[in-house]
This record gives structure tokens, C-alpha cells and sequence, in this order.
């Protein structure tokens, strides 16, 4: 989605409690080594969006400006994304809870447009 340097490419994998999707999930914050980072998706400060969602990087992570990328426009969202997915339907509320999302995001190198970022990744 979109377009430049910005442009968003995510993988996902989604599975209820006890599947592969589980499994993934807490492998992915649990394996973290130098250049490849998991972290959950948050909305803001201390709100993590339900189903429990966990981010990683596709590309390895060189620089301070990359991280703030993932950590930031990105990471919002896709929280966002997965909580409005929650708001109309797309995923039921009555099952959020028993859901673990895993979500490749990808940011290229030379990504400079933070709105960007965040944009086409929630799309």
C-alpha cells in the first residue's frame, strides 16, 4: 500500500488461542536479538489493543531513525488498525481475547514521512 519509500508491505498471522498464531506470538517476543525486534501494538502509552497483536520488523533495523519509525507511526498504526478492525466487526469483540495477531511490517531504510508511515500501514 502506497507508495515511495514509505511504502507498506505487511505480513500477517492470525490463529486463536492454543494454535500456531499463540505459538508465533510469544516466540516473537521472546527471540529478540540485535537488528530484529518484536513488540506489542500499542495505541498509546500503556494501551495495547485487543487481540493481543506483536510487531516485527521484515527488514533489519540499522538505525536510531528506523526505530523510531517502528516504535512510533507504525506501531500506532497498526494497533489501530487491529482495535477498529475490533469497532466494526472484521474480527468479533466477543472473540478478541482468544486471538493472537503476528504482523511483519516493513520500513524501508530511507523512509522519511512519518504521516506516510503511518497511513499506509494502517490501511
Amino acid at each position: 500500500v502506497g507508495d515511495g519509500n514509505e511504502v507498506a508491505h505487511i505480513d500477517l498471522i492470525i490463529g486463536p488461542r492454543g494454535s500456531a498464531a499463540e505459538t508465533a506470538f510469544c516466540h516473537t517476543l521472546t527471540s529478540q536479538r540485535e537488528g530484529v525486534n518484536g513488540l506489542l501494538a500499542v495505541i498509546g502509552p500503556n494501551l495495547m489493543c485487543k487481540p493481543s497483536t506483536v510487531m516485527f520488523n521484515k527488514v533489519t533495523i540499522k538505525s536510531a531513525k528506523q526505530a523510531v519509525q517502528m516504535f512510533g507511526p507504525a506501531q500506532r498504526a497498526v494497533a489501530t488498525a487491529v482495535a477498529d478492525c475490533v469497532k466494526d466487526g472484521t474480527i468479533p469483540a466477543d472473540e478478541a481475547d482468544d486471538i493472537f495477531i503476528c504482523v511483519g511490517v516493513f520500513i524501508h531504510w530511507e523512509a522519511s514521512n512519518d504521516a506516510k508511515i503511518q497511513n499506509y500501514n494502517y490501511l
